[in-house]
């Protein structure tokens, strides 16, 4: 990945660094370190060096219980704060409004709903330590225990084997309304490795699998700027046709959690290590389950009905639902109000409502907006009570169904592959074709995101990209790399094999290309060769048009070993056609070399004098990490995302593979992260909702679907540019301002990362330029203004206006006077049916 990343980019990409050997019960553990090609894998190679109304009550729904005295009991004793005497200790029972736990003779945890239906059981704990390995307790001694604030409790003391080498293992377990807390602590050893706690549990009939649901936090910035999510832990979802369950943890690797233990990292403390966990009992959503287990005040999830919050048309209702919790032990008023916006701030919807929930409850609200013809509608819901907030937002939007017809010929790609497939693989494969993905990088039997089967019967194409080649190896570790992966590789079928992925670090410096084409590239195409397979084969995607490499890498004889020639036009704050020459490339973690047309003139160049190539793409980018200068804005990155792709598209790039589909990383799917870049690539939100920059690469997709670049348009006035691709709607103009510059969010502070960014709905380009062009005749336009949505206007006279479709689809129709239009233009790109094929001699 190119280097407008920082150096702790890819740090989350893998599950989480491993706290050792624990093959024994971890089975799962090292199956994210194969360097195979995904993002995690080549991960480590790349980041060390990159960079309702108000006052109405109407609907009110109470979930929950008023707060009330938390029981204790244990058979046939009274409450002593101490372990009882008998020669086995009876079992201990504490209880709140919605859950209670008893503790049996051996050390089990029997939880049980308000109803006494026992739901789930805590079994054993696993400590792993450097000396005595992994160790799992055998049982335990219950005891009833009073708590520093007067509560009850349970005490477990937990019983280990001789092997364990002194280690001891106390539990104690508390509970509020809906809440169980556990707490585990751990000593005897200074060699305790808490990353590799666990906890085991029994789910009791469940009637769904167990779903692990990543958390956040919404979060309003005293330094101003848009607001961000952060982490806010994770829950264990279990499910019954009645109720739910929630184990909440702060952190845990989902692929060393299995049916018999979930994986709880501990935290080291003067004497030993503690993990804990919450479990939450009740019929509410994972947010607010997350929100009661960690005693927040309030929290507010909001979601649709709709898959990826997406609407196939305009006039319909829009319903948003939000959850509102109560995460305290009091009953609480609280008011909750909304509003929806589109992409130019127009309100389309809010209210309030105000409410009583109880401790531990939640409330549900629905609000509707109805749906414009195209385009996105931003949301945010908050909940206030006294000094207490929380908010929380999501994009609803609207796509019309379209048919593309470029089929096989289509330059739209997704890198590296569609690894969230929620809220299921069908949902996920009906979004990639209605935004026009037609490709995928990275498919195989076995490797994440969809296999190479199910791609082929969704008519989608696919290549593959492996890494982790001994560069500088043995003969028989070259060997071994390549038998594995050229197979693994024909085996997929596919169309090209990526041979590794940005293996030219450092930047600009020429190293390790001639050892990539002698254990790498030459092995596997001497393999593809002697086995007659058709796939072709692309040089490991260069980070940043790295021209000193691929010179060496020519003179190395790589270049005749290619079929085409791959790179990672990074872009950092600039616009995509900001073209510095090479020669005035700056480099380092903000440098000009990260640039988008520069690199793609180079490359053409380069194509020229070695040899023809195809060129790829495959990985682009419009990162829209919150608050960053570096970054792109959300509605920067959707101006920039049709740009790049128009520009690709008329410097004749055969596939651009965008980076990626969602946000937040393959290892911590859903995952927040403000701080970390690579959380914030996707076209899609960690909710699963649309960015305006989805609807960017859909509209390019439709508009250029069966384009053809005609030339760069040149106006009189040298800041106004445009690009003319011809269509079987008629001539098609793209055309932009430069008159605010190159340089993206200039107001930066110099000496901070911190932007505070305009909300998406705000046009930060302060230059418009109103210019005059010569419409199409009537005779000639008749054609040439279909909408580029799904369907195609009606029986309106498209004949007598120009239509302009900006940079999420949305169109506005303009009426010629005396045969000419007048445009406004700025730094956003948009485009024009119904003008000439000479707009720029006729403006």
């Amino acid at each position: 990945m190119s280097a407008h990343r920082t150096p702790d980019d890819h740090a989350d990409d893998r599950a989480v660094d491993q706290p050792g050997d624990q093959a024994d019960v971890h089975t799962a553990h090292r199956s994210e370190d194969r360097a195979d090609g995904r993002r995690g894998a080549h991960a480590a190679a790349s980041a060390a060096t990159r960079p309702g109304r108000p006052g109405s009550d109407a609907g009110l729904r109470r979930r929950g219980f008023l707060a009330g005295a938390v029981a204790v009991g244990a058979a046939g004793a009274a409450l002593s704060g101490t372990a009882f005497a008998a020669g086995q200790a009876a079992p201990v029972t504490v209880s709140a409004p919605g859950i209670s736990l008893t503790a049996g003779a051996d050390g089990y945890v029997s939880v049980r709903d308000g109803a006494g239906v026992e739901r789930i059981r805590l079994t054993r704990f696993m400590a792993k330590d450097t000396v005595a390995g992994i160790q799992q307790t055998t049982g335990g001694t219950p005891s009833a225990i009073t708590l520093a604030d007067g509560r009850p409790a349970i005490r477990v003391e937990y019983t280990l084997p001789a092997a364990a080498n002194g280690i001891t293992v106390r539990g104690t377990f508390d509970v509020t309304p809906h809440r169980a807390h556990l707490r585990w602590e751990v000593g005897g050893s200074t060699g305790l490795i808490p990353a590799g706690f666990m906890f085991g549990r029994t789910v009791l009939a469940p009637t769904a699998p167990e779903r692990l649901v990543a958390l956040t936090t919404w979060n309003r910035d005293a330094g101003g700027g848009i607001p961000y999510e952060t982490n806010a832990g994770v829950v264990y979802r279990e499910t019954w046709a009645d109720t739910n369950a929630y184990f909440r943890l702060a952190g845990t690797t989902p692929a060393w959690t299995n049916a018999t233990w979930i994986h709880a990292p501990g935290t080291a403390t003067t004497d030993g290590a503690v993990t804990e966990a919450d479990l939450v009992l009740g019929s509410m959503r994972p947010a607010a389950a997350g929100t009661t287990g960690s005693s927040r005040p309030l929290g507010v999830e909001v979601w649709t009905d709709r898959p990826f919050s997406l609407w196939d048309q305009g006039g319909v209702p829009m319903p948003l639902h939000a959850e509102v919790a109560n995460g305290g032990t009091a009953e609480r008023t609280v008011r909750v109000s909304w509003w929806a916006r589109d992409f130019d701030g127009r309100v389309l919807g809010s209210g309030a409502v105000t409410g009583t929930i109880a401790a531990g409850g939640t409330w549900t609200q629905t609000f509707t907006v109805t749906s414009p013809p195209q385009g996105i509608v931003f949301t945010e819901v908050s909940a206030t009570s006294g000094t207490d907030e929380a908010f929380a937002r999501t994009n609803l939007a609207v796509l019309p169904p379209f048919t593309y017809q470029a089929g096989a010929d289509s330059m739209f790609g997704i890198a590296n592959y569609p690894w969230l497939l929620e809220p299921d693989t069908p949902a996920v494969l009906g979004l990639m074709r209605r935004l026009g993905i037609k490709r995928v990088r990275i498919s195989y039997d076995g490797g994440p995101g969809l296999p190479p089967a199910t791609l082929d019967a969704a008519g989608l194409a696919h290549n593959i990209e492996l890494a982790g080649i001994p560069l500088g190896g043995t003969t028989a570790q070259v060997a071994a790399w390549a038998d594995t992966n050229t197979a693994k590789a024909i085996a997929a079928d596919a169309d090209w094999f990526e041979v590794a992925n940005e293996i030219n670090k450092p930047w600009m410096s020429g190293q390790t290309a001639s050892a990539y084409v002698r254990d790498g590239l030459h092995p596997v195409r001497d393999r593809l060769t002697a086995a007659g397979a058709r796939t072709k084969v692309l040089n490991a995607g260069l980070a940043g048009m790295d021209h000193v490499w691929t010179r060496n890498f020519r003179d190395a004889g790589g270049w005749d070993l290619i079929d085409g020639f791959a790179f990672h036009p990074g872009r950092g704050n600039f616009t995509p056609d900001y073209a510095p020459a090479p020669a005035d490339w700056t480099m380092g973690d903000h440098g000009t070399y990260w640039n988008f047309l520069g690199g793609l003139h180079k490359a053409r160049e380069v194509i020229a004098e070695y040899g023809a190539k195809e060129l790829w793409l495959t990985e682009a980018y419009a990162c829209t990490k919150p608050n960053s200068w570096w970054h792109d804005t959300y509605r920067h990155a959707a101006e920039n995302v049709l740009l790049t792709l128009a520009l690709a598209k008329a410097e004749g790039v055969r596939c651009v593979n965008w980076y990626q589909l969602h946000d937040s990383v393959l290892g911590k799917p859903q995952w927040a992260d403000p701080a970390n870049s690579e959380y914030h690539y996707g076209l899609m939100h960690r909710d699963l909702g649309a960015k305006p920059s989805a609807l960017a690469y859909a509209t390019a997709a439709r508009v250029l679907d069966r384009a053809v670049f005609v030339r760069r348009l040149t106006m009189a006035d040298p800041d106004l540019h445009g690009l003319l691709f011809s269509s079987p709607q008629g001539p098609i103009s793209i055309l932009w301002s430069r008159k605010d510059g190159y340089v993206l969010n200039p107001d930066h502070p110099g000496d901070s990362g911190w932007f505070a960014a305009p909300e998406p709905w705000v046009d930060g380009w302060r230059t418009k330029t109103s210019l005059t062009v010569a419409a199409a005749p009537a005779t000639d336009a008749s054609t040439a203004r279909r909408p580029v949505r799904g369907h195609h206007g009606g029986g309106r006279n498209a004949a007598a206006t120009v239509r302009e479709v900006d940079c999420i689809g949305r169109e506005r129709l303009l009426t010629p006077v005396h045969g000419r239009v007048e445009l406004r233009l700025d730094g956003a790109p948009r485009i024009y049916y119904g003008l000439t094929d000479t707009p720029d001699a006729t403006c």
